[in-house]
């Protein structure tokens, strides 16, 4: 991947990198694979009268036991990050009812911006060049694939920049960190 580098300028303007074949074909992959994980947590959403009557979507009112799911769809509050309220104060109830609220929402947000990077992705690499829409969308789902893969391979503070050649999660590491710099780098070109 090269940098994104702005052109154009007003409604002209334009967001623009290149992709190599390979680079294309493992976002493609990753973002449909962030796809059809999100299309499952929607699809096992419970059904609700209410909803159905009012047209209303509900989702799920517990969070995911899915560590890469739990990432991209956490709790709204935990009672640890707020020192003022008592753990009895912020319930799960009330995560639920959040949740059940707003998680259908949330997953639409996130399966329509990850299409928009489907929708854009240069077939066998090449050239992209994204309106400032498109590239927002592109820097949240740059974001939550990033979000996806932190979360499978563990991804703390005291994670190693770099794990020996022969590490299992060597190669997905640097992937994680090629797509660090890719959102760093589209951040930069949309400001």
């Amino acid at each position: 991947m090269r940098t994104w580098k702005r052109r154009g300028r007003g409604s002209a303007t334009r967001i623009c990198s290149q992709l190599d074949v390979h680079e294309a074909e493992l976002l493609a992959s990753m973002v449909t694979s962030m796809r059809e994980l999100l299309a499952e947590r929607e699809s096992t959403a419970p059904s609700d009268d209410l909803s159905a009557l009012t047209g209303i979507p509900v989702g799920h009112t517990s969070p995911p036991t899915d560590a890469t799911l739990g990432r991209l769809l956490p709790d709204f509050h935990r009672p640890d990050q707020d020192e003022i309220l008592d753990a009895g104060v912020v319930t799960g109830d009330i995560n639920g009812a959040l949740r059940s609220v707003h998680e259908p929402h949330i997953i639409d947000a996130k399966m329509s911006a990850a299409q928009v990077v489907l929708d854009t992705l240069p077939d066998g690499g090449g050239e992209l060049a994204l309106t400032e829409a498109e590239a927002t969308q592109w820097l949240s789902a740059l974001n939550d694939i990033r979000l996806a893969l932190g979360a499978m391979l563990g991804v703390s503070e005291d994670t190693p920049d770099h794990l020996p050649a022969d590490h299992p999660h060597a190669a997905h590491l640097d992937v994680y960190h090629w797509l660090t710099v890719m959102q760093e780098l589209l951040v930069e070109a949309l400001m």
